[in-house]
């Protein structure tokens, strides 16, 4: 898929430490957005949305001003700006390669888009089905400026 395929959606934080284009791909403007029902992202309202031919490019004004909060399982990082307190991204590390899904509610310009919104539970999945369903569905070409 080349750069012509995707169009560019920017967002970030509140505060602006953490800004980012996802590079979604085809010219559907349709994005689905998953709604977590695990406690963190019912709290925050978390809708995170990936697909795995995106490229997703993360802008850090303060690397050191981003707090990488994890539970549960322990294998996703919840990036959370540290000025601002908004959660912009998930980062899940596997064998060296970064996966990440992106909160829509981050997106700068998000009425020009159409969400198809959908809730998911993920109780009950195992610690290998889950970083099989990551590597499958979230953004594997993630890049850190």
């Amino acid at each position: 898929m080349t750069a012509q395929d995707m169009f560019p959606i920017a967002g970030g934080c509140h505060c602006g430490n953490v800004r980012f284009v996802l590079h979604w791909p085809g010219k559907d403007r349709e994005i689905p957005a998953r709604r977590c029902s695990c406690t963190f992202c019912s709290k925050h309202h978390g809708r995170w949305t990936s697909h795995p031919s995106a490229v997703l490019e993360v802008d850090l004004t303060d690397a050191d001003a981003v707090s990488r909060y994890r539970f549960g399982t322990g294998t996703a990082d919840f990036c959370v700006c540290a000025i601002c307190g908004i959660v912009p991204l998930v980062i899940s590390t596997i064998d060296g390669t970064d996966y990440a899904v992106v909160n829509v509610n981050t997106f700068d310009e998000l009425d020009n888009l159409s969400l198809s919104e959908s809730p998911t539970n993920f109780d009950g999945e195992d610690t290998s089905s889950r970083l099989g369903r990551r590597e499958r569905n979230w953004i594997s070409r993630v890049s850190f400026d």
